[in-house]
């Protein structure tokens, strides 16, 4: 080899050396160009370029056509709900969330009847949502009915709003069941047609809520005679004075008049009272023993449905009485229900005005679990509504305790009170109830993961030593018929955070709410001719609406 010279080995070609050993590219699946390095859809590619593998959604604001329209072209149409009470914020576009069952029918035309299903675990916020909607609908005119505040958590909300709270409890207050909502003051208003139809609701709904107590005792329904008895009975007091009580409705029983002999077919002194011992032992027991005097129609409440917001307040009752907790219960539905056909009768007539109405029926499961058949009686008081300017939400704790029922009947019946349901609101659930909601309300495997996520337990905060909050804590998934559910986070005002103290008797004077500018309640009047053009334009309401 020459010295100062050197040697370039001298690369040989493709096809002349290792092509033929290259495998060939798969049958039926494209060969894949190179990557170009460059600026791609997730920034420079490469190594060091900066491109990223997550792009996190852009914030989201919310506004009218007209206060965006300068933003154009990156402004986009929102699928979340912007009729009703605002409630809280979309979990993944932050976007404000409304929604409330009357504004979703009345307005929006979003249901076919304005009632609602809520259900989450003790604690995740249940309570706090129904309050914020009952707050809002005030503010539009509507008036929140608190039937039955076992805690109490909603009276310091009604007192902030100026409304009325009536206790109820053994020597507190009671409920003439016989006299529901007080109709015996407007049935006297009233002439012809009108009052004939208001004299059978009123005896429809005497017979659901005594035969609910009687059953309580008994442990059974009644029989044909018995409850042809009570029936018979109630036309011969309501013929006989405008204003009976409980001890009338027994004396009328025991005095064996020939109309109820006839009704039930008793022939003698021995088959009559063969026939009516068992209704007669559970009046004596409902009227002096296990329920003592709440219902015997000495100390009577009124419903003043002229006032912003009403609470029946049966804390007074411990929880460990679960059957006389769950008879208050029925009466207080009972008393409101029929209060707000007295009044709807009153509008009808030209007597009074056309007002809307809230109904809260909250712990459902304590007056499901009160005795066999509740679920029938409740079925039968929530289906007596339809046809006034009502809406309603029921509040429980899971879907166990619809499945945990007895009777699978009772089952059925209660079942169907989520069916029947416009909106169906979920907070933290456990996966295996999901499993027997998801046989109700369709939810997909999105849905059931967050759900039953929210459902688990704080965790303990090894700083402060103390339990966080449970990652379910405000949170909820909000259902319209079979569409995908909207999830989002109730986060509280100030005013709000007020009322939700824990520590009630360390701070006992709850923030007033007019006073402070929070809520301004409007006038029935106004809201009532809105809410009456609303129906008519949305041709599901009716007139009512």
């Amino acid at each position: 080899m020459r010295t100062g010279v050197r040697a370039r080995r001298v690369q040989p070609s493709a096809p002349d050396s290792y092509a033929a050993f290259a495998p060939a590219p798969p049958v039926g699946r494209p060969v894949r160009a190179p990557r170009e390095r460059g600026l791609g859809p997730r920034g420079f590619t490469g190594p060091a370029q900066g491109a990223t593998s997550f792009v996190d959604a852009p914030p989201e604001w919310r506004g009218t056509s007209v206060q965006v329209c300068g933003l154009w072209p990156f402004a986009a149409g929102s699928g979340s709900p912007v009729v009703g009470v605002p409630l809280g914020q979309h979990l993944e576009t932050g976007a404000t969330v409304c929604g409330d069952p009357i504004s979703y029918f009345r307005d929006a035309g979003l249901i076919s009847n304005p009632s609602m299903f809520l259900l989450a675990r003790p604690g995740l916020g249940k309570s706090t949502l129904i309050q914020r909607m009952c707050i809002g609908l005030t503010a539009q005119g509507v008036t929140p009915l608190i039937l039955g505040d076992t805690r109490p958590d909603y009276t310091p909300v009604v007192e902030a709003l100026g409304g009325e709270v009536h206790r109820i409890g053994r020597g507190v207050g009671g409920l003439n069941v016989v006299d529901p909502g007080g109709l015996s003051a407007v049935i006297p208003r009233l002439t012809g047609e009108a009052r004939g139809r208001l004299e059978a609701d009123r005896k429809g709904r005497q017979e659901t809520v005594i035969g609910a107590l009687l059953e309580l005792v008994l442990h059974r329904p009644l029989d044909a005679p018995e409850a042809t008895a009570l029936s018979t009975a109630l036309d011969l007091l309501n013929a006989a004075t405008v204003r009976g009580t409980l001890p009338e409705v027994a004396a009328v029983i025991t005095a064996a008049p020939d109309r109820i002999r006839s009704a039930v077919l008793a022939d003698t002194d021995a088959e009559y009272r063969a026939l009516t011992v068992g209704v007669l032992r559970a009046f004596g027991t409902v009227l002096s023993g296990t329920f003592g005097a709440l219902f015997t129609g000495t100390a009577d409440t009124r419903l003043d449905l002229g006032a912003s917001a009403l609470s029946p307040d049966v804390s007074a009752i411990p929880d460990t009485d679960s059957r006389l907790l769950g008879a208050a219960l029925l009466a207080c539905w009972t008393t409101g229900f029929a209060a707000i056909a007295g009044a709807q009768a009153l509008a009808d007539a030209g007597l009074g005005p056309q007002r809307y109405y809230f109904a809260v029926l909250d712990e459902l499961w304590l007056a499901l679990r009160a005795g066999q058949g509740m679920a029938d009686r409740i079925d039968t008081i929530t289906r007596l509504n339809r046809k006034f300017g009502l809406g309603w939400a029921m509040v429980t704790h899971s879907a166990a305790d619809l499945q945990s029922l007895p009777r699978e009947e009772d089952r059925r019946k209660a079942a169907g009170f989520i069916e029947r349901a416009g909106m169906v609101v979920m907070g933290g659930l456990s996966d295996r109830e999901l499993g027997a909601l998801s046989d109700i309300t369709p939810l997909s495997g999105a849905e059931r993961a967050r759900i039953a996520d929210w459902g688990s337990a704080g965790t303990l905060n090894p700083v402060t030593g103390a339990e966080d909050d449970p990652p379910g804590r405000g949170h909820f998934l909000v259902k319209v018929g079979g569409h995908p559910g909207v999830p989002l986070r109730v986060r509280l005002t100030a005013a709000e955070a007020g009322l939700r103290n824990s520590n009630a008797l360390w701070h006992p004077t709850p923030p007033n709410l007019r006073d402070a500018g929070t809520v301004d309640t409007g006038t029935s009047d106004g809201a009532g001719d809105g809410g009456g053009a609303a129906g008519a334009e949305s041709g599901k309401g009716g007139d009512r609406w």
